[in-house]
């Protein structure tokens, strides 16, 4: 199933080429909450019971076209915006391009299995989550900004300590995700964690009609030039290792967003460009920077 939130927090169920109004269920389901609000997000959390009911309203639920849809990030309050640095091989490679490092964050990993044993992984802060129906605003003028498009985890089930063989029955879905992101000297957490840094949508796309999430296509186009453009089979650490590895450092929460890392081809974005990001089994977006 693909869930949708648009229109200011209205939730939807994507089909073809409409958008049916679910909200209501939702709402009814969910109920009221009170403070101290439960950490997650409310929605993910209770996915599993909520599906069926989903489905069954779509049937006859209000539409309208999705392109008439502005549509919202699909995890509202994720408790954490998890990410992969150095993640492709190839990436690894054009990463050693001082316009890219700035002679500080090399992406040589000697004494180390992979970059990520080396670097860890990063955070991005959730007030820079937005949807396709925002834009980009870039907040260091002057220097260079980058586009950087990867699969986005969306954990449904939390879990310290996850093993690899347990990893994926955590996942409640699938998303595109852009990690936007300033190249400079400073910590990653930092240039790439301002507001709308973090795009995430166009929908999520339930774990079951993924399957395999280590094999897909997926790319990013800039005003119709190809940028990047590889599969998930590539990936260095992939999305169960990725698990597994931050749930040892996180206890993580219904809602969770894990990044898992951007392939070769990185490149500069500029005020009133349009990005055209895709995932095979998820579907496309374009997000417009401002």
């Amino acid at each position: 199933m693909k869930i949708c939130r648009f229109n200011n927090g209205r939730v939807g169920v994507v089909e073809g080429d409409v958008v049916k109004d679910v909200t209501d269920v939702v709402t009814q389901s969910l109920g009221p909450v009170r403070w101290p609000l439960p950490i997650g997000d409310l929605l993910i959390a209770n996915l599993d019971a909520l599906l069926p009911k989903l489905k069954a309203a779509a049937v006859s639920a209000p539409s309208i076209p999705l392109a008439q849809a502005s549509l919202d990030s699909p995890v509202a309050n994720p408790p954490h915006i998890i990410a992969a640095p150095l993640n492709y091989p190839l990436h690894v490679k054009e990463s050693a391009d001082p316009a890219i490092n700035h002679g500080v964050h090399m992406p040589t990993h000697e004494g180390f299995a992979t970059p990520i044993d080396k670097y860890g992984l990063f955070l991005k802060s959730q007030t820079g989550v937005i949807g396709p129906g925002q834009k980009v605003i870039l907040h260091w003028p002057g220097r260079r900004n980058d586009h950087e498009v990867e699969l986005s985890v969306v954990i449904g089930r939390g879990g310290k300590n996850i093993t690899r063989e347990n990893a994926l029955s955590h996942v409640a879905g699938y998303c595109i995700g852009l990690d936007i992101t300033v190249r400079g000297t400073e910590d990653r957490s930092f240039r790439k964690a301002a507001d709308t840094y973090a795009v995430l949508g166009p929908w999520l796309v339930t774990a079951d009609e993924i399957g395999d999430p280590g094999n897909l296509d997926f790319g990013i186009e800039v005003d119709g030039e190809e940028r990047q453009r590889s599969n998930t089979r590539n990936l260095i650490c992939d999305v169960p290792d990725l698990i597994e590895r931050a749930s040892k450092v996180y206890a993580l929460n219904p809602g969770d967003v894990i990044m898992t890392g951007t392939p070769d081809g990185v490149g500069e974005i500029t005020s009133g460009c349009t990005m055209h990001a895709w995932i095979e089994k998820i579907g496309a977006m374009n997000i417009v920077v401002a």
